[in-house]
């Protein structure tokens, strides 16, 4: 991974521990239901966003080497589909 790639995501990462640390306090706090629901809301967004582009950088990482090694395009489609089958569950 890319350095400016990685600390990207560990900035998104960091926001995302931050989000979740203020819905805990709203729940301690007795927020509104319909607060902390909107908050969940954004924290599942910037999860996916955040799981997106790991899933770009590893295709585009897997693509790469896939030229560089012994892979066939078949092996690496069947690979990458077995991320996304797992990152979309």
């Amino acid at each position: 991974m890319i350095n400016d790639e990685k600390s990207n995501i560990l900035k998104r990462l960091r926001r995302i521990e931050g989000q979740l640390k203020g819905i805990q306090k709203m729940i301690e706090r007795d927020a509104c239901c319909v607060d902390v629901l909107i908050q969940i809301a954004a924290v599942k967004a910037a999860i996916n966003k955040t799981g997106t582009l790991i899933f770009e950088n590893h295709a585009n990482e897997c693509l790469t080497s896939s030229r560089e090694s012994n892979k066939t395009q078949e092996d690496v489609v069947k690979e990458l589909m077995q991320v996304l089958t797992s990152f979309i569950k």
